[in-house]
């Protein structure tokens, strides 16, 4: 049965592959590691484990657009609602906001006041389901290299970006 709300995985790897090669970058193989950690877990939690590979894949889609802080956030939203993936637009939305708190983002305000006023619309409309909780925690452990410890992977964005919300951070554990 085809889902109109998600591509397909092999869909998902071409959007992928097609994305990189406009932005290159780590943020590709951080996608693959998240998308394989949500799969191994959806399947042993008894969710869609191709929905959740899917959701893990293009969760940071919107670092095609270039290297953006909080951009990358409403560039993927935008994107995926333009191509009609409505699941995986709302991942690209709340994979950075575990408590639906825009003020709370780890990383550089770097948006125009349209993009801003978009994500904190969207965001308070979202409701946050088990596949928005999955793609947060795999965002966590999942680095360019492969799965990491959840605070070794959370110090090195702290160390990237200068700080890392604790009450996030905890949310997180």
């Amino acid at each position: 049965m085809e889902n109109k709300h998600f591509p397909t995985k092999e869909e998902a790897e071409a959007l992928l592959a097609e994305a990189e090669s406009c932005n290159p970058g780590p943020w590709g193989n951080h996608s693959r590691t998240a998308a394989h950690c949500a799969e191994a877990i959806a399947k042993r939690a008894g969710m869609d484990a191709e929905r959740a590979y899917v959701l893990g894949l293009l969760h940071d889609i919107g670092r095609k657009f270039g290297k953006r802080h909080l951009g990358h956030v409403s560039d993927g939203y935008s994107y995926m609602m333009s191509l009609g993936y409505e699941d995986a637009a709302k991942i690209c939305l709340t994979h950075s906001f575990n408590e639906k708190i825009i003020d709370k983002y780890v990383g550089r305000f770097d948006t125009t006041e349209e993009e801003t006023q978009l994500i904190r619309t969207q965001l308070a409309a979202a409701e946050l389901d088990d596949y928005d909780r999955l793609i947060q925690l795999c965002d966590a452990i999942s680095g360019a290299e492969g799965v990491m410890d959840i605070i070794d992977r959370m110090t090195d964005v702290k160390n990237r970006y200068g700080a890392y919300d604790p009450e996030k951070w905890n949310k997180n554990l």
